[in-house]
C-alpha cells in the first residue's frame, strides 16, 4: 500500500517588479484603500443614539472607529486561531 506524502501548502504568490508578495496581502491592501476611501467620502454629520444620549459625529470618524474596532476584533480571532 503507498503512503500519501504530504508537502506543506505554499501561499499563492504574485511577482512584482521581483519580489513575491502573497495574494493576502494584495487583498487587505485593497480592501484597506476602500475603507479609507469610503471613509473620506462620507463627511457628513450624522446623530448616534447610545441608549440614553444622543451623539453628534462626523460620519468619518464613525466608520473610521467601527474600522478600528473590526480590526481588533479580528485580531484577536486570528491570534486565537493561531494558538491552537
Amino acid at each position: 500500500m503507498a503512503q500519501k506524502t504530504t508537502r506543506p501548502h505554499a501561499p499563492s504568490t504574485l511577482s512584482v517588479k521581483g519580489r513575491d508578495i502573497r495574494m493576502r496581502t494584495i487583498g487587505i491592501v485593497v480592501l484597506a484603500a476602500a475603507a479609507i476611501w469610503f471613509i473620506a467620502a462620507n463627511t457628513a454629520s450624522v446623530d448616534i443614539r447610545l441608549w440614553i444620549p444622543v451623539l453628534t459625529l462626523p460620519l468619518w470618524a464613525v466608520l473610521a472607529a467601527t474600522l478600528l474596532a473590526g480590526m481588533a476584533i479580528g485580531g484577536l480571532i486570528v491570534r486565537r486561531r493561531a494558538r491552537r
